[in-house]
C-alpha cells in the first residue's frame, strides 16, 4: 500500500484488504476462487503459408492454443464448426486463419463476418487489416454498416475479400440488393458468425430467417459458403448452431487458452428490517463497492439490469469520484448512445483514461476494451452464461482479477445468492429460437419473395410454404404465374421490419432543451411506462423530463431538468385464452399451454427519490392500450385448492405465487427477466377458476411459456425452496414479494397453495 495515498498497488492487496474488513465479509454469501490456467498450446498446422505464420511471429505468436488449432483443421477439412471457449481466450484467430489462409490462396474468393454489433465489427477490421498489413498482402477488409459512406460502399460490393456487417444491414442492405453484391454472392466460400449465444429468442428467431434468405440467394449464384461459428459458453451450443444454420456443425469447446486467478464474491446487501425481510438497496450497496475499487485505482466496470439504473449507479459514482477522479473518468455504456459516444468511451477504457464504466449488458460481447481488473453486477445478470460473460470483461489472460456479485431483494437474485452450489455447479442455460414462428416466418417470406420468386416445391427452413405463399397472393403481395411467385407490391418489406422486435418500431427520444437533437430510442412495448409524459429519462448521467409522447408518430420530446428523483410505471394486464394445445392434469391443478390475448395499458408512475429509494408522489398516464397475440402456459387451480379461502385471500396468494415463480422462471430460459411476464386471475375468464398466466412478451411467442410447461415440476420445487429457506415472517421483496402488496397471510398461504400441488397425478 502507498502510504502517502492509502491506495493499494494492485487487486491482489485490496482482495486481502477486504477479507480483513467484518463489515463487508459479514455480507459475503460465498467467495470462489478459480485458480490460475495454464495454456494449453499447438504448433503452427502443418499447411499453414509461411507469411501467416511469419505475420503471427512477428506479433508474438509462436505457436497456437490447442482450440485454434482444431478450428482450423476442422475447417480445413471442409467442416461446418461452432467453437466454444471463455471470454477472452482467442476466439478471433479460429475463424481469421482459416479465412486469411484461403484468400491468400484463392485471391478470388470471399468471406462474409456477420456480428451481431457494430462495435464488435469496427473491433475485427483493425485486428484483420493488421495482419494483412504484416504480410504485405493485398487483402481488402471493409466494414459495411448505416456508417459506410456511399461513395465507399460501391468499392466495398466489388473489390471487398472480407465484408464484415451486421444482421440488421444483411437484412436490410445487401440481401434485397443482391443484384449489385454478384461478385460477392457468386464467390463467397466462408459466413462468420461470432457470437452465434446472442441469436436467441426474437433476435435469433429473425436472423436464423435472414440466413435462410442468405443461403438461398448463395444458390442462386451457384455458391455454398461453409459456416465458420464462435460462441461463450451455452448449455447447448452445438444443437443451437445447427438449429439456427441449418447444418451439421462440429464442436470445438477444449479451451487451451490461460487465465489468471479469479476471485468471484457473492454479495448479499445486509437486512435493514428483519420481520419485513427488506434489504439495503442494491444499487447503493454496488455503488458501494465500486467507488471503493475506483478510489484504490483499479480500472472497474459495473453492470445494470436496465438503462436507469446504469443512469442512477452513473450519476452516484460520478458524485463520489469526482475529486480524486473527476467525473469524466467514469462513463455510462449502453443501448440508445449514439455510435460516436460509444467509440469513444471504448478507446479511453482501453488507453487507461477512463478507470470505470457503468453499462448494460452491451459491453458484455467481445468488444476490445483492454485489461480491466474488477466487474461489479448490481443484479444476477438473468442467465449463468451472461454472469460468465460479464465476469469475463474483467482480468483478461494474466493477473488476479475480482467479480462481485450484488444481490437485488428480487427472489431470482436471492435465489442464486443464497444457493451458489446452483451457480458454480450447473451447466449454463441452453439458447433457444423460434425461427417458425408465424409473424417472424412471414416476413422474412416476404422479404425472400422480393429478393427472388419462389419456385413450386421450394422449401424456407423446414416448413412448406404453399399455404403462405397462396394467402400472400389473396392478399395481392405476390402474383402466381407458370409455377412461380412473384412479389407484386409497392412497398420495400426489409424496411418495415426490425430484427430485434416481432412488433416493429422505435420510438425516438427529442431532446429540446436547446433546439432539436436525437438523444436515444426505446422500442414500442417499453415506451408507455418509460416516456409517459412527466417521466424522467435518464441519459449519460443527465435528467430528462418528458414533455410530450406522440405514440403515433414514435417520437418522445423531453427537456433536460435537475430534480432529486426517477419514475416507475405501472401496467395493467388483461388476458384471454384463445386456443388451447396441450393440456396436463393433476388431482389438485391443471397445467396448460396455448395462445392467449394480452390487453396492456400503463396506469400510472410514482416517483421515488434518489438515493433514499422512497415513494414521494405518483400521477396518472394517458395512454392508448397495446394488444398482443402471444404464447402461454397457465396453472387453474382445482376447487379443493380455493376452497376456504375468500376472494381477497385468494388473490394475496396468487399474488405471491406470482411474484414467486414469475422471478424464478428466467433460472430456466435463457432470456431477459421482462421477456417473460406473469398475471394471476382469480376468475379466468375461459375457467372461471383461479389461475396464472406466464406469457412471451412477443407477437405469437417464442417458446418461453412452452418451455415453462415442460418444466413447471422443478419450478415448483425450487419456489417452495426458496420461500421456505426465506427468513421474512409474513413476505418479503426476496421471495412472495412485500407485505404491502401480499398482505400478512400471503406467503404462508402461497406455500400451502404450493405444497398442495406436489405434481402426483
Amino acid at each position: 500500500m502507498n502510504r502517502l495515498t492509502g491506495k493499494v498497488h494492485s487487486v491482489h492487496e485490496w482482495i486481502e484488504q477486504l477479507r480483513n474488513n467484518p463489515e463487508l465479509m459479514s455480507q459475503v454469501t460465498h467467495w470462489e476462487t478459480l485458480p490460475p490456467k495454464e495454456a494449453v498450446f499447438a504448433p503452427f498446422p502443418e499447411g499453414l503459408r509461411a507469411d501467416l505464420r511469419q505475420a503471427l511471429q512477428d506479433k508474438g505468436i509462436e505457436q497456437l492454443y490447442s482450440h485454434q488449432a482444431q478450428a482450423f483443421e476442422a475447417v480445413e477439412r471442409g467442416e461446418h464448426i461452432v467453437a466454444v471457449t471463455p471470454t477472452a481466450s482467442g476466439k478471433t484467430m479460429c475463424y481469421n486463419l482459416p479465412v486469411l489462409q484461403r484468400i491468400l490462396n484463392h485471391p478470388h474468393e470471399r468471406a462474409l463476418y456477420l456480428f451481431p454489433t457494430k462495435a464488435l465489427a469496427q473491433d475485427q477490421v483493425m485486428e484483420l487489416q493488421e495482419l494483412a498489413d504484416r504480410m504485405e498482402a493485398d487483402l481488402k477488409t471493409h466494414t459495411y454498416d448505416g456508417d459506410t459512406p456511399p461513395n465507399v460502399r460501391q468499392a466495398i460490393r466489388n473489390a471487398g475479400h472480407i465484408v464484415v456487417t451486421n444482421p440488421d444491414m444483411l437484412h436490410s442492405a445487401i440481401l434485397p440488393h443482391h443484384t449489385k453484391w454478384v461478385k460477392l454472392f457468386e464467390n463467397l466460400t466462408y459466413i462468420v458468425i461470432d457470437e452465434v449465444h446472442a441469436y436467441r429468442g426474437v433476435f435469433g428467431s429473425h436472423v436464423a430467417n435472414v440466413l435462410r434468405r442468405l443461403k438461398r440467394i448463395c444458390r442462386f449464384y451457384g455458391s455454398n459458403p461453409q459456416f465458420i461459428c464462435a460462441s461463450a459458453t451455452i448449455a447447448n451450443p452445438k444443437e443451437h448452431t445447427e438449429r439456427f444454420i441449418e447444418q451439421q456443425v462440429t464442436l470445438v469447446d477444449e479451451n487451451g487458452a490461460p487465465s489468471g486467478e479469479k476471485h468471484f464474491v457473492f454479495y448479499n446487501p445486509p437486512v435493514v428490517n428483519q420481520q419485513l425481510g427488506i434489504r439495503r438497496s442494491a444499487v447503493l450497496e454496488s455503488q458501494k463497492l465500486a467507488a471503493m475499487l475506483l478510489k484504490n485505482g483499479i480500472q472497474t466496470i459495473v453492470f445494470a439490469r436496465s438503462r436507469v439504473r446504469v443512469e442512477l449507479l452513473l450519476t452516484y459514482l460520478q458524485d463520489l469520484v469526482k475529486k480524486e477522479l473527476g467525473t469524466k473518468s467514469i462513463r455510462g455504456y449502453r443501448g440508445g448512445y449514439l455510435p460516436k459516444q460509444r467509440r469513444e468511451i471504448e478507446r479511453g477504457l482501453r488507453s487507461g483514461e477512463i478507470r470505470g464504466v457503468v453499462s448494460t449488458n452491451a459491453l458484455e460481447l467481445g468488444i476490445d476494451i483492454g485489461q480491466l481488473q474488477a466487474c461489479v453486477m448490481n443484479g444476477y445478470p438473468g442467465t449463468i452464461a451472461s454472469t460468465w460473460q460479464q465476469s469475463g470483461r474483467a482480468g483478461r489472460r494474466h493477473g488476479t482479477a475480482v467479480t462481485f456479485l450484488v444481490a437485488s431483494s428480487n427472489p431470482l437474485d436471492q435465489y442464486v445468492i443464497e444457493h451458489p452450489e446452483f451457480f458454480f455447479r450447473t451447466a449454463p442455460e441452453e439458447a433457444r429460437i423460434h425461427p417458425d414462428n408465424l409473424l417472424i416466418l412471414m416476413d422474412h417470406v416476404k422479404c425472400a419473395a422480393y429478393e427472388l420468386p419462389f419456385e413450386r416445391g421450394e422449401r424456407f427452413g423446414s416448413e412448406s410454404l404453399e399455404d403462405l405463399l397462396e394467402f400472400l397472393v389473396e392478399e395481392q403481395t405476390l402474383h402466381y404465374v407458370n409455377d412461380r411467385w412473384y412479389w407484386m407490391d409497392q412497398s420495400f418489406p426489409a424496411h418495415g421490419i426490425s430484427l430485434r422486435s416481432a412488433a416493429q418500431e422505435n420510438v425516438i427520444i427529442i431532446d429540446i432543451s436547446n433546439g432539436s437533437q436525437v438523444i436515444g430510442e426505446v422500442d414500442r412495448f417499453s415506451a408507455p411506462t418509460l416516456l409517459h409524459e412527466e417521466a424522467i429519462y435518464i441519459h449519460e448521467g443527465v435528467q430528462y423530463q418528458v414533455e410530450k409522447l406522440d405514440f403515433e408518430e414514435k417520437k418522445a420530446y423531453v427537456r433536460e431538468v435537475s430534480v432529486d428523483y426517477f419514475t416507475d410505471a405501472n401496467l395493467a394486464v388483461e388476458l384471454k385464452v384463445l386456443h388451447e394445445d396441450q393440456e396436463q392434469h393433476y388431482r389438485t391443478f391443471t397445467c396448460s399451454f396455448g395462445e392467449v390475448t394480452v390487453n396492456a395499458k400503463a396506469t400510472i408512475f410514482k416517483k421515488i427519490r434518489l438515493r433514499t429509494h422512497e415513494n414521494i408522489g405518483s400521477g396518472p398516464i394517458h395512454l392508448p392500450e397495446e394488444e398482443l397475440h402471444t404464447s402461454s402456459f397457465w396453472i387453474s387451480l382445482g376447487e379443493e385448492l380455493s376452497a376456504g379461502m375468500n376472494r381477497s385471500e385468494m388473490e394475496s396468494a396468487l399474488m405471491g405465487l406470482s411474484n414467486v415463480l414469475g422471478h424464478l422462471a428466467p433460472l430456466y430460459l435463457m432470456c431477459d427477466p421482462l421477456d417473460i411476464r406473469v398475471v394471476p386471475q382469480v376468475k379466468a375468464i375461459h375457467t372461471k377458476r383461479p389461475t396464472l398466466f406466464f406469457y412471451d412478451r412477443y407477437p405469437g411467442g417464442i417458446g418461453l411459456s412452452e418451455r415453462l410447461f415442460q418444466l413447471h415440476r422443478t419450478l415448483f420445487a425450487h419456489a417452495l425452496e426458496l420461500m421456505s429457506d426465506c427468513s421474512c415472517l409474513s413476505g418479503c421483496p426476496s421471495c412472495v414479494g412485500p407485505i404491502e402488496e401480499v398482505g400478512l397471510t400471503g406467503k404462508q398461504r402461497a406455500m400451502d397453495l404450493l405444497r398442495q400441488m406436489e405434481p402426483s397425478s
